[in-house]
């Protein structure tokens, strides 16, 4: 299975971001790929959180999914769009929702998934991050058919959280995908680290699509896309930069991994631990 990871660098406008994921999935398509992967937040990335309420809207008056659900149309191609902030109908607290969606070939959704660990850090005396303030954390975990593979979502943050991905597998997942925008300290020391550790633990590919260098809003991404086999092994590693970066996967290595280290069949449920003090 051919597919296609898009790192990007986006900015304010999500018009001007939709226009560029159309040529990149156009691109993805004429170069083979059956399926692409964005990163978290393609549409926006903006931590003006007044400014962006502006642009922000309910998913079925979104310019940035409605533009991609028709070039996956048009290109014949699977799109995983790795996230776009949105409104939604029950309007948690007056919270967005941080939302990862997969599109067919005929520009359907099949699948949404609402980032359920929220980024909420002090990285250093002059940077501190609340994702909270802004967006509701997710609640359901989710695991999406592909052909010949089922995908499990997750989003940046998420990464950090092995019981999510053991809930992904356990119900199925062959590759997970961990969109991003990865800060650039974070990224240096923990990136490769917990993508090859979430891939080695699960037997599953795992595909990263991230965002890269200095943003319109101030912020700086680390980059780094990434696709990691089953075994641990980097497949795909984008570095530094903009553009688009191609990967084959034979999917029969998640089969051959998981007879050889059976540790997604061997995991057991266990009682909480005694605390001897």
């Amino acid at each position: 299975m051919r597919i296609a990871l898009a790192q990007l660098r986006s900015g304010i406008d999500p018009a001007e971001n939709a226009r560029l994921l159309t040529s990149l999935i156009a691109e993805a398509a004429a170069g083979g790929a059956k399926m692409v992967f964005t990163p978290e937040m393609s549409g926006l990335l903006d931590r003006d959180r007044s400014r962006a309420a502006n642009v922000i809207r309910d998913e079925s008056d979104d310019v940035v999914l409605s533009t991609i659900q028709t070039e996956a149309r048009n290109a014949g191609i699977w799109v995983q769009l790795g996230s776009l902030a949105v409104k939604t109908s029950d309007n948690r607290d007056e919270k967005w929702v941080n939302r990862s969606y997969l599109i067919n070939p005929d520009g359907e959704i099949t699948a949404r998934y609402d980032k359920i660990h929220l980024f909420d850090v002090d990285l250093d005396p002059d940077e501190s991050l609340r994702e909270s303030s802004a967006y509701a954390g997710g609640h359901n975990a989710i695991v999406a058919a592909i052909p010949g593979a089922m995908l499990g979502l997750s989003i940046c943050y998420d990464l950090r959280f092995p019981a999510l991905y053991e809930a992904l597998t356990n119900a199925g997942a062959d590759i997970l995908s961990v969109p991003a925008a990865f800060t650039v300290p974070t990224g240096r020391a923990h990136w490769e680290i917990l993508l090859r550790a979430r891939a080695i633990e699960a037997g599953a590919f795992v595909v990263a699509a991230a965002q890269y260098g200095l943003h319109e809003d101030g912020r700086s991404t680390y980059g780094h896309s990434m696709v990691v086999d089953p075994w641990g092994a980097i497949l795909l590693d984008m570095g530094e930069g903009i553009g688009l970066g191609f990967c084959d996967l034979d999917l029969g290595k998640v089969v051959e991994v998981r007879s050889r280290v059976p540790a997604v069949a061997n995991r057991k449920r266990f009682e909480p631990p005694v605390k001897i003090t």
